[in-house]
């Protein structure tokens, strides 16, 4: 009895699953340092509306803001090209997880996140602030933890991080973004809005009649890193802390803050806060 052969379009379709197959498990078998060295592409997540971090001009598609200069200058400093992709702060982790960036610029370190994703070392100091309705009364952090505090913070971001812990106590809104939660201030549905120095400043400047900012004692500060992939290998983190050596040794990482703050924010260094460091 003769055996069928297969036929070809069958031979070429088991070839193109095996082909398929191989290439899935080298993808996730390549560290991040090797990817980026073979695409010649750095994966940057990017968060519209985030100034001074990031903003998208809506004409030209072109980014600004510290985040976009410091993904520059490290791509330049690894021979490749910058390709950005829009995220939120609260999907920036998953979008690690799942292959789609290298590094996330401004993303705050958390022992929650130091489970899913890997950090650089701090770029900078970012200090806690509040912004408050006008009228409303200097508080300490103790004070703000009381019900009567009602207070908007946009979810998933490194605030939403810090009030969960610091204020379990108030009365928190929790919006998908941080324009959500500044309408709530606003509006008058809460009476203070939970936001890092460098996002407070240039809300202030935008909207001078929404309130005034506060910095609670005592002074509290995150500091601000690198997100990338959680991997065993460390040729990329590597490589990364040694670029943001190199930048905080020469003044670059002050200056693309400061550059920054008074071009996209309009906001002079000698506007900041005595209590405030950022460096």
């Amino acid at each position: 009895m003769k055996l069928p052969f297969p036929s070809f379009s069958a031979v070429l379709g088991a070839a193109l699953i095996l082909f398929a197959n191989v290439d899935s498990a080298l993808a996730d078998s390549e560290t991040s340092l090797a990817r980026v060295e073979r695409t010649k592409t750095l994966r940057v997540g990017a968060v519209n509306g985030a100034v001074p971090y990031f903003s998208k001009n809506l004409v030209s598609g072109e980014w600004a803001g510290f985040g976009p200069d410091f993904a520059k200058n490290l791509a330049d400093e690894m021979g490749v090209k910058v390709e950005y992709v829009e995220t939120t702060w609260g999907n920036a982790v998953l979008d690690l997880q799942s292959n789609k960036i290298d590094v996330m610029f401004g993303m705050a370190e958390t022992p929650a996140r130091k489970e899913m994703v890997n950090f650089s070392k701090p770029i900078f100091q970012n200090t806690y602030t509040m912004v408050c309705k006008p009228g409303y009364p200097e508080k300490t952090w103790e004070q703000f933890n009381a019900p009567d505090a009602k207070i908007s913070v946009d979810v998933g971001s490194s605030m939403d991080n810090f009030v969960t812990s610091m204020l379990p106590k108030a009365n928190i809104s929790r919006l998908e973004n941080t324009s959500a939660a500044t309408m709530a201030l606003q509006s008058g549905r809460v009476d203070c809005q939970v936001l890092v120095v460098l996002l407070a400043q240039p809300l202030l400047k935008k909207l001078p009649n929404i309130g005034s900012i506060q910095v609670p004692e005592p002074v509290l500060s995150a500091p601000v890193t690198i997100g990338m992939q959680k991997e065993a290998d460390n040729g990329f983190r590597d490589a990364v802390n040694n670029w943001l050596a190199k930048e905080q040794k020469s003044g670059a990482v002050r200056q693309v803050v400061l550059d920054n703050m008074q071009k996209l924010a309009g906001v002079e260094p000698e506007s900041f806060p005595a209590s405030v460091k950022f460096e």
